[in-house]
């Protein structure tokens, strides 16, 4: 069975998480999730855990699996066990860290530990402006230079109330790209 690990930082676009949970579970998908700290205030970790039966994480669970050398350090187990890792949603503060390639929290450890001759699609969310500023294209052609997959923001009216460019791809464009990297692998 293919495993995928949806890796969430923090947008308002995590509140489709569960949505696209909800489908790849339904196609007998193994899924796990890993959410930071701030994407906390999006979603509830404990009802996704609890609705859909699947593994959720976060930077605690890094510490607390961790006691001494030789023990299993999360990020690392969490890298190897899935076949294609998907950032969904990649706020624009996580795609500056990930394209800089530090690890100051469990998503960030689990990119950096990733197998790059292994899939990633990442579905940046943010702001019109943040998107269109000259650094996000430099670190989207950074991380497409790695081999990673943009499935590209969208066009629509945003949180903010700023119509534009810069929200999360719709669930079923991001299901269907998940579906078609697990199905060429």
């Amino acid at each position: 069975m293919p495993h995928v690990l949806i890796a969430c930082s923090a947008s308002v676009a995590a509140i489709k998480i569960p949505d696209i949970i909800s489908q790849l579970v339904q196609k007998n998908i193994c899924t796990t999730l890993v959410v930071t700290e701030a994407s906390k205030h999006f979603l509830d970790v404990d009802k996704i855990r609890n609705d859909f039966k699947i593994d959720v994480y976060t930077d605690q669970n890094e510490w607390d699996a961790w006691k001494t050398r030789g023990d299993p350090v999360l990020h690392i187990e969490l890298s190897k066990k899935a076949d294609l890792l998907v950032l969904a949603p990649l706020s624009a503060n996580t795609m500056a860290k990930v394209s800089a390639g530090i690890c100051d929290n469990l998503l960030t450890c689990i990119v950096r530990a990733w197998n790059i001759s292994k899939p990633v699609l990442f579905c940046p969310s943010m702001n019109t402006q943040m998107w269109n500023h000259p650094v996000t294209k430099d670190q989207v052609d950074k991380l497409a230079s790695w081999g990673y997959c943009l499935i590209p923001p969208i066009v629509k009216t945003l949180m903010c109330g700023d119509h534009g460019i810069g929200a999360m791809a719709e669930v079923e464009t991001i299901v269907n790209q998940i579906l078609e990297k697990l199905n060429n692998l």
